[in-house]
């Protein structure tokens, strides 16, 4: 069992809401697990329904804990405005105000130089990535509450550049830059705003990215999970912007 799993709820989140996108598996999950043991009411949301009736089973009574927590799993295509604004309408009835939001939803594509990259793969990367975190993110605001923290899940690309992930590398500097600016336009509400920067990830991504990935270098989603809680539980008067977790070994 990791470290992460192995700890024992102290419920520092008790009576927290936090909607994480990309609930189902990786990162998302893991930070969903991670929320879940501290207490922490979810909305979770992917695409897949059935995956996310499956979790959300799990989470409802997390493991180490007898508490019991609220989870509300609703499917949502973060691409899609539409989609998203079906989100909120079933997120309003349950909950008057969100406190935490976990832009983790996202996708890659297969290692590719340009003059090959398809342009159907090119906007579905982007619409993914950059126009689904600034979809939730906008409709959130309506309902964040003053004090509390958005996390978007940019990856290390997003400051670095890998050949033959175009549509990656583009979606990621574009969130990143997206995060700057909503960091400083949220200052004023006492919102933190974090880029969440992992290293490479043992995540089902690397099927896409790079097939023949060393996943045995890799850090672990649980470990990623674990930054993010303890960037989350720091004193409201501090926050960590840029959030790195890497592979003590260096680079694969």
């Amino acid at each position: 069992m990791s470290r992460a799993n192995s700890k024992k709820s102290s419920a520092r989140l008790r009576g927290n809401v936090a909607l994480v996108t990309g609930a189902t598996r990786g990162i998302g999950l893991a930070v969903s697990r991670a929320l879940a043991r501290e207490s922490c009411n979810l909305i979770l949301t992917a695409r897949d329904a059935s995956a996310l009736s499956r979790v959300s089973e799990e989470l409802a009574k997390p493991r180490g804990t007898r508490a019991t927590i609220r989870v509300l799993a609703q499917a949502c295509d973060v691409r899609d405005p539409h989609s998203v604004d079906a989100l909120f309408r079933a997120i309003r009835p349950e909950h008057s105000r969100l406190d935490i939001l976990i832009n983790n939803a996202g996708i890659a594509h297969a290692n590719l130089p340009v003059d090959k990259l398809s342009f159907p793969a090119w906007k579905d990367v982007l619409a993914t990535n950059l126009d689904g975190t600034f979809l939730v993110t906008q409709a959130a605001l309506a309902i964040m509450r003053r004090g509390g923290t958005i996390v978007n899940n940019l990856s290390i690309a997003a400051n670095r550049v890998f050949p033959g992930s175009a549509a990656y590398i583009a979606s990621k500097h574009g969130a990143l830059g997206f995060t700057r600016v909503l960091r400083e336009e949220l200052r004023p509400r006492r919102i933190r705003v974090i880029g969440l920067l992992p290293g490479a990830t043992d995540t089902d991504i690397w099927k896409v990215l790079w097939p023949q990935a060393p996943h045995r270098k890799m850090i672990s989603p649980e470990a990623v999970a674990q930054a993010v809680l303890d960037a989350i539980l720091l004193p409201s008067n501090a926050t960590i912007e840029s959030l790195e977790v890497l592979p003590s070994g260096g680079t694969l």
